[in-house]
Order: C-alpha cells, then sequence, then structure tokens
C-alpha cells in the first residue's frame, strides 16, 4: 500500500470524472480503498426509511467517496500542484512539486 499524499483537511480540486474542475475540502480519507470523501463533490441521494432517530424519513442527500487519483492538492495560491515528501530538520514534511514550498 502506497502513502496516500493528500490529507483530512486539505483543498483538492477534481481532475477527472464528472466533477472535473470542482474544488472542495477533504473531510475524510480511506487508505485503504484509496478515495476520499470531499466536501460537496459526488453527491448522491439515498433513500431512508422512517426510524426513532429520524421519523420523516424521506431523501437524504449525503457525499459518496471519490478515488484520490482523480484528486490534486490546491496550493495556497488556488493552483493545483502534486505533492512529494522530503526531510527538514530530521521530519518528513510535504512538498509542493510545483512551487517547491513546504505545505
Amino acid at each position: 500500500m502506497t502513502k496516500l499524499k493528500i490529507k483530512s483537511g486539505d483543498t483538492v480540486l477534481v481532475i477527472a470524472g464528472d466533477h472535473k474542475g470542482q474544488e472542495g475540502k477533504v473531510q475524510k480519507v480511506f487508505p485503504e480503498k484509496n478515495k476520499a470523501i470531499v466536501e460537496g463533490i459526488n453527491t448522491i441521494s439515498k433513500h431512508e426509511k422512517p426510524s426513532a432517530s429520524n421519523p420523516q424519513g424521506g431523501i437524504t442527500k449525503k457525499e459518496a467517496p471519490i478515488s484520490i487519483s482523480n484528486l490534486s492538492l490546491l496550493t495556497k495560491d488556488g493552483k493545483a500542484t502534486r505533492v512529494g515528501y522530503r526531510e527538514e530538520d530530521g521530519k518528513k514534511v510535504r512538498f509542493s512539486k510545483k512551487s517547491n514550498e513546504v505545505i
């Protein structure tokens, strides 16, 4: 299993698929499946039966996981970049391959 370069809380750009060009914040990452849930991206409609916690039931919208290969990290200036790792002062840090800045 490879090390994922996208973490929870990162702002990402969708670079492939139905939602290409949209951006959002990563809410959760599933490393074993190589997928992530991105806020406002890949929403699905799910029918829910009435229950004690949701007495009304009905159709709800929720985000579905999207493949990490379809995501690219956005830097502070809003440009998509690839991510690398290097060691600085004995610590492993992520850096932008485009601008060579530490993320």
